[in-house]
């Protein structure tokens, strides 16, 4: 079991922005010495959901902060990139951490955030589709000719390219098993926030199709399991903890989506933290209440990496830092 973590960088409010960057890189560094394999972040606009807009800015920081931990967003929103920026940007990252990137891909969920970048929803998704072929065409090296509906490039010479070859680990955000069925066959590696039941049907039609695709001795792509994780010495001071600071990250979430009226789509989550544990969505408690229930549902889903939520809402660095020690030392070393 391969254990990363997952953060929005949601604002909670008790910070200056420059604190609050500071603090996550701290974090990041904790991640990397307790035996994180990777740091996964969202990107988001406009929001307190989402203080890293430019997730390349975060992660070349945190490139210079650790020497082991991987990392990158799931997902970069292609449609509101240039590729052809983007595409340096990539290979320039993937250089200067020493060939730790991990690349999510994706159009990305909100129309409202689109919308700020004058761009029309319904085109996103091809959009989307042509970024990624002009991005993974330029990571071949030598001179770069596209020719698409929405970006073209003639003979645009390629001088840095990315350590990992083809290119970076591809990620992929999925919410049903019918959206698995294209990364296994291009063995990108996927991530869902479903609760263990409906991942267990995302995660066998993934791992299915990989293997009519792929060879028997082919390295296994990563199908990964998101959750909100807080610890503590009692249960009763981790669910005091992740009740306060479940609400103030759910209203992050929320906050362009009320502003405009509207609902995201395909997209829930409990008013409560309490709701969160309901679903197998959140867990809070002991290192032994929490390790139990992490090999319950990784068990029931069928899952190889696990994704842990620890920074959401208006929690401390030093309740952070609680949990994640104590996720390190009681939890990471009998899973």
């Amino acid at each position: 079991m391969k254990f990363g973590v997952f953060d929005h960088l949601d604002y909670g409010g008790a910070a200056t922005p420059g604190e609050f960057y500071e603090n996550r890189l701290k974090l990041g560094e904790l991640y990397e010495q307790v035996g994180i394999y990777a740091y996964h972040m969202a990107e988001h606009h406009a929001t307190p959901l989402g203080m890293a807009p430019s997730p390349n800015v975060f992660l070349s920081a945190l490139a210079q902060r650790t020497t082991r931990l991987r990392f990158g967003p799931v997902v970069y929103c292609l449609p509101l990139y240039h590729p052809v920026r983007l595409l340096e940007e990539i290979c320039m990252l993937d250089q200067m951490s020493g060939g730790r990137l991990e690349m999510g891909i994706g159009k990305g969920i909100s129309p409202i955030e689109h919308g700020y970048y004058g761009l029309d929803y319904d085109r996103a998704p091809a959009m989307y589709r042509e970024a990624l072929e002009l991005i993974t065409e330029g990571m071949k090296g030598g001179v770069l000719n596209f020719k698409g509906e929405h970006f073209q490039v003639e003979d645009m010479p390629i001088n840095c390219l990315p350590v990992q070859t083809p290119h970076p680990p591809l990620w992929y955000g999925v919410v049903n098993p019918a959206s698995a069925l294209w990364p296994a066959e291009n063995n990108v590696n996927v991530v869902t926030n479903l609760p263990a039941g409906p991942a267990k049907e995302v995660a066998e039609a993934f791992f299915g199709r990989w293997r009519e695709t792929h060879a028997e001795n082919d390295p296994e792509p990563l199908m990964g399991m998101t959750r909100y994780i807080v610890i503590a010495e009692t249960d009763e001071a981790a669910l005091e903890t992740a009740r306060r600071a479940y609400p103030v990250w759910r209203k992050s979430f929320f906050t362009l989506w009320d502003r405009y009226g509207k609902s995201p789509i395909g997209v829930h989550y409990a008013e409560t933290f309490d709701g969160m544990v309901e679903t197998g969505q959140g867990i809070a408690g002991t290192p032994d209440r929490v390790r139990d229930e992490i090999q319950r549902q990784y068990d029931e889903a069928g899952i190889n990496y696990f994704l842990c939520r620890f920074a959401f809402g208006d929690q401390t660095l030093d309740e952070l830092r609680r949990t994640v020690e104590l996720f390190g030392e009681k939890v990471i070393g009998e899973l």
